[in-house]
């Protein structure tokens, strides 16, 4: 979504498609033969540090059957941590998917087309990735720990990891995500001479959702490394400014398509 809302304004749009209250696969796979082993595999393979290999993932004989695996499960039936982590993995999954079929969100006009103009199948349901972050991961889980998990295919969004996220340990994996994110100072810098914290616009755009326990700096203190900023980030007194977002492409960009269609 990152960013889209402005569009969606100037367009007079909603998003385009309605968030399901039911799923109904047409070829249903049982909850416990799902795994995220196949997606695990596409990214321990190209993806270092945040860097993606759209080129490899293009070949990678093991994406696209794990994405056409998301249409045949109802996720409904899942517990409710596997279903976090299968809301997430999913939407990383198409994002990367729209960078390989050469949508992108550099651009306003790219942005609406990557966010709202593209669907996926998801248990026999079409939505797209404005929806799914939206009306499932906000509006369902409200877990701020999410906008840190969760990539859009560019340089200033969260690094995309080269792990999938997994039910069982779920929690451990999002701190992880929300500390790497935060500490990084590409994307969140301190003054502590000044009194400045220089924010990712990430937090400007969610800010409902990170300011419920008092403030987005109080939220940030959690995450800190170093105890003493957390300290001072949880008192009165520093101004927040936020960075410009860099919507260029977080990797290596994807094979031009022939006019047969493949790359």
């Amino acid at each position: 979504m990152r960013g889209v809302w402005l569009l969606v304004l100037m367009l007079g749009a909603t998003a385009c498609t309605a968030f399901p209250g039911s799923f109904d696969p047409s070829n249903p796979l049982p909850p416990h033969q799902f795994s995220q082993d196949q997606w695990e595999s596409v990214l321990s393979a190209h993806v270092r540090d945040g860097a993606v290999d759209y080129p490899g993932i293009q070949d990678d004989v093991r994406f696209l059957p794990y994405v056409a695996l998301l249409e045949r499960v109802d996720p409904n039936q899942l517990s409710t941590d596997d279903r976090r982590a299968f809301w997430i993995n999913a939407y990383n999954a198409f994002a990367v998917k729209g960078i390989v079929e050469h949508y992108s969100p550099m651009t306003l006009w790219g942005r609406y087309r990557y966010f709202i103009g593209r669907e996926y199948q998801v248990g026999g349901r079409a939505m797209n990735l404005y929806d799914l972050e939206r009306s499932i991961l906000i509006a369902q889980f409200h877990e701020p720990l999410m906008h840190f998990a969760i990539v859009c295919a560019s340089a200033s969004c969260p690094k995309l990891q080269s792990w999938a996220y997994q039910g069982y340990k779920l929690d451990r994996q999002l701190d992880q995500a929300a500390r790497a994110f935060i500490n990084d100072p590409a994307r969140n810098r301190f003054d502590r001479g000044h009194k400045v914290a220089s924010l990712s616009m990430i937090f400007k755009w969610f800010e409902s959702d990170f300011s419920g326990g008092g403030s987005v700096l109080a939220y940030i203190a959690r995450y800190v490394d170093d105890p003493e900023l957390a300290k001072e980030l949880m008192q009165p007194g520093y101004r927040i400014e936020y960075l410009d977002y860099d919507w260029s492409l977080n990797g290596v960009a994807p094979k031009e398509i022939t006019r047969a269609g493949t790359f």
